[in-house]
């Protein structure tokens, strides 16, 4: 029999029943399989289906296509709770991984990572709105920081067992795939029977909600949504195609970032609430100006992959400073518009990505440093709109300018 609580019911529910520890549950579930896939990926299409720069391109352009496709998100909670959708939606995602080994192949890779991904992008759309619906807004900056970083407290065990036990126990993809997968549907499984219902005080609108006043949240989330293609896409495969990085070295340099981040991600979300959004993105987009420039650099200027290393693991971490976005839009948004708007922001986020990967692959054969200089000049883009963000957002007050003439919140 399913338990329901309301979320005020569950502050008295042991700790282990409560909504926050549902929402750790499932930051630690969804990197098992998806940083199994993503430390596997670049290595596995260039050994095992020989992709190029073109192939790779269109790979994700494949794997952005249900991120666009989110806003359906809106439809399918109608008919199912979005506490279940998401955790089905996790098991989607690591039933997909799994099995991506069995078909090495150009076309059985793009249709299990076309699956994979509507798995994580449904999961990331409901995770964002019960995020918002669930965290209080006073500690919601610190609370998204620690999340963070059990995510990436995860992802570095995944990281850490693929590179210590990769060559000394002959690991293959196929079953590095599986286990990986295989955890996260248990994980899923079981919080989907552990955990009660969780009601929310604030009914969610079930239907597309695109409101005037949210401009500039959309506006930074399509640029968040382009320039994080260049890091998703090309950071990994330059370290793999032009420094001829294995798969061990690889997951290396990204437990560098790991355990980084579980260092510094509680800080952001201590810095976001200290400094607020307007200043802590700004500096994050600064710092992402620099860090694409300095990538072209390592074309133009043939630098050594240390450089190349470490501006790798600066570019990863100002990507963390983005929980900022979550927080701005909580504080500006009518508490039922969470769910439809992450959907909307999800659809946002993926409209350049269905095409940027693509057209960035082509340019990528004959130019790379000219995909991370475009980059520089994207993050340019959200640093000129970040500052629009007035210093204390409120509905009403969304922008500089609703700040000196509030508006209706329609």
């Amino acid at each position: 029999m399913v338990d329901f609580l309301r979320l005020d019911e569950a502050r008295d529910q042991p700790v282990w029943r409560r909504p926050k520890t549902l929402l750790f549950v499932m930051a630690l579930a969804m990197p098992i399989a998806f940083s199994t896939w993503y430390a596997l990926l670049n290595n596995f299409v260039k050994e095992v289906a020989d992709f190029d720069g073109a192939d790779i391109g269109l790979l994700h352009t494949i794997r952005e296509i249900p991120g666009f496709l989110s806003f359906l998100v809106i439809f399918l909670i109608i008919a199912v709770r979005e506490q279940v959708l998401g955790l089905v939606s996790l098991m989607l995602l690591g039933a997909a991984t799994a099995v991506t080994a069995w078909f090495p192949e150009l076309t059985g890779i793009m249709i299990l990572t076309f699956l994979s991904s509507v798995g994580f992008h449904y999961y990331e759309t409901v995770n964002q709105s019960l995020q918002l619906q669930w965290l209080p807004k006073d500690r919601a900056p610190q609370i998204l920081g620690w999340l963070l970083a059990t995510g990436s407290a995860t992802t570095f065990c995944v990281f850490f067992v693929i590179m210590i036990l990769w060559e000394p126990l002959g690991l293959t993809y196929n079953g590095v795939f599986m286990a990986g997968g295989g955890i996260t549907i248990a994980v899923a499984l079981f919080a989907l029977l552990a955990f009660p219902q969780y009601e929310s005080p604030h009914p969610q609108i079930k239907r597309l909600v695109v409101r005037r006043r949210y401009w500039l949240y959309y506006a930074l989330q399509f640029m968040s949504g382009a320039r994080r293609q260049i890091f998703m896409v090309f950071a990994g495969f330059m370290m793999v195609e032009k420094f001829g990085f294995q798969v061990h070295e690889i997951a290396g340099l990204y437990l560098v970032n790991l355990m980084l981040n579980m260092l510094i991600a509680p800080v952001l979300g201590k810095v976001v609430a200290r400094f607020g959004e307007r200043n802590a993105l700004m500096f994050e987009y600064v710092g992402l100006i620099c860090v694409f420039l300095a990538y072209g650099g390592v074309y133009f200027f043939d630098w050594s992959f240390q450089v190349a290393a470490v501006l790798f693991v600066l570019d990863h971490l100002f990507f963390g400073l983005a929980l900022a976005l979550k927080t701005y839009f909580q504080k500006i948004g009518a508490p039922g518009d969470m769910a439809p708007t992450a959907a909307v922001a999800f659809t946002i986020n993926h409209i350049a990505a269905v095409f940027l990967p693509v057209l960035l692959g082509l340019l990528w054969l004959v130019s790379p440093m000219g995909v991370f200089l475009l980059a520089a000049g994207m993050a340019a883009v959200s640093l000129m709109l970040a500052t629009l963000i007035p210093r204390h957002p409120v509905p009403g007050a969304e922008t500089i300018f609703a700040a000196r003439a509030p508006q209706a919140a329609e």
